[in-house]
């Protein structure tokens, strides 16, 4: 029972991962730039969902998805799009800076007091005559996740959009050319992977934990780790580690070495990238001269 335990743990974890972890390799694959305030995005969903909470938990949720989404167009607009011919440098520091923006904003609006929501838990199911435990938002993470990526590929393969985002992928002039408004695919891209983070901020924000300025800075951290172990730019590559860094947190989670999850998952993110550079499911790309 306790390997069950830890497989519906890790797997309620790597989904969160790979939530987030999908805006990271669609933002790079699509735009080809590393949007670092990404982790941010979960932060503004934090505070969105503690600010409408009162109302309703339901309303809380999709304001932050919209106004996530909102941010996510503004943060392109603003910021990225006025330096999409820019070297990857300059693209890279203002993406930090705009992450340092967001904090320092969250800072001042909640003058540095840790925000929650009044839930400390939704309960738990228990199973196998009381063996086995899981919480309720365990499993509402894990359908969650699992739902949002069947979407999300299904979205990518069968809609005339996700189509487009491909083209865009694999080659942006051939694409501009074949007739696909180049600008508005990067920003449904920022679009959705701002809607995700939100929904991970969501699910992130029911368990004990409070909303401060840096709420989303370390998943955010891991989620990009999780989205260069499965090879940055691969969707599937991003699920496939998210999963696989939710199984490190709650395999070693459960021992001795608990305080070194953090470094034993970077430790592996660096063993990975000197056996496969592009990641388990990443792709070697031509270059063009």
């Amino acid at each position: 029972m306790e390997f069950l335990t830890i497989l519906i743990n890790g797997l309620s974890i790597g989904g969160i991962y790979a939530m987030i972890a999908l805006g990271y390799t669609m933002v790079y694959g699509i735009a080809k730039m590393l949007n670092f305030a990404h982790g941010d995005i979960i932060m503004i969903a934090g505070y969105t969902i503690v600010l409408f909470f009162p109302v309703n938990p339901i309303v809380g949720i999709v304001a932050a998805i919209v106004f996530c989404a909102i941010a996510g167009i503004v943060i392109e607009k603003v910021a990225y799009k006025p330096l999409r011919g820019a070297s990857p440098l300059a693209v890279l520091i203002t993406a930090i800076g705009v992450s340092k923006l967001l904090q320092s904003a969250a800072l001042i609006y909640s003058k540095g007091a840790i925000k929650g929501v009044p839930i400390t838990t939704l309960g738990a199911i228990e199973l196998f005559g009381g063996n086995l435990k899981i919480d309720v938002i365990t499993l509402i993470t894990i359908v969650c996740s699992v739902a949002i990526m069947v979407a999300l590929t299904m979205f990518i393969k069968r809609s005339k959009t996700g189509r487009a985002m491909v083209a865009v992928s694999e080659d942006k002039g051939a694409a501009q050319l074949m007739g696909i408004n180049v600008n508005k695919i990067i920003t449904i891209t920022f679009i959705i992977g701002s809607a995700l983070a939100a929904v991970a901020g969501a699910l992130m924000i029911f368990k004990p934990q409070g909303v401060e300025p840096t709420f989303g800075a370390m998943p955010g951290i891991k989620a990009f780790a999780a989205a260069v172990i499965g090879g940055i730019g691969s969707i599937p590559g991003a699920m496939v580690g998210g999963i696989v860094l939710g199984f490190i947190e709650a395999i070693f989670g459960a021992t001795p070495l608990r305080d070194y999850v953090d470094a034993i998952e970077f430790a592996i993110l660096i063993i990975v990238l000197l056996v496969k550079p592009t990641g388990i499911l990443g792709k070697k790309r031509r270059e063009k001269v």
